[in-house]
């Protein structure tokens, strides 16, 4: 006699699911082979040689011409978002207008330079008259580099008071004395104020 007996588990019949063989258990086919990581690296690597550098080179010349329309026309109207990086930021701009916004002796130099110029041409066998001549061009070019200095110190403070003692004051004097020279109409980026109205 028989006390204890043990429970067996009748087996489905795996006949009937899909995708197993008969008398295995075993687990459905993903339907593809996992790709080994080398190839899987290969296929993610991209040449840094383009395969049509005929089209590559077009879209780049096509690309820089866009980028230099848009700067041009920011050159126009002062569009920060397209300036130059020379040209950029909050400081430049303050520059800018406050040298627009002043008569400065540098941007009529040229003129009377290239007066000065031909005067001594037309003059050049009188001697007193050339010496005249040129003492007077010393004396404008004089007068012009003490007016780019005193613009310059006048800025400095009016840049240090806006945006603090921090302000990166490299190449500044630079930007505003050579902005100084231009003659106003040649100025890029267009000056954006009229004469006497000064920033705050």
């Amino acid at each position: 006699m028989v006390l204890f007996r043990s429970k067996t588990t009748v087996p489905q019949d795996s006949t009937n699911i899909p995708g197993l063989l008969p008398g295995r258990a075993t687990t459905p086919p993903k339907g593809r082979p996992t790709p080994k990581r080398k190839t899987s690296e290969a296929a993610n690597k991209r040449p840094l040689v383009p395969a049509d550098r005929k089209a590559a080179g077009k879209s780049a010349r096509v690309a820089s011409r866009v980028q230099r329309d848009r700067e041009y026309q920011a050159m126009q109207t002062g569009d920060e978002r397209y300036l130059p990086a020379k040209d950029k930021g909050p400081v430049r701009r303050y520059v800018r207008d406050y040298v627009d916004s002043r008569w400065n002796l540098g941007e009529f130099f040229l003129p009377v330079a290239m007066v000065f110029f031909a005067v001594t041409y037309l003059f050049k066998n009188d001697q007193f008259a050339s010496a005249i001549v040129l003492i007077a061009l010393y004396v404008i070019v004089l007068s012009t580099m003490t007016d780019a200095f005193i613009l310059w110190r006048r800025l400095k403070k009016k840049l240090t008071a806006k945006f603090g003692s921090e302000v990166n004051a490299r190449g500044l004097a630079m930007y505003t004395v050579m902005r100084a020279l231009q003659i106003r109409r040649a100025r890029l980026p267009k000056p954006q104020v009229k004469r006497g109205a000064f920033p705050v």
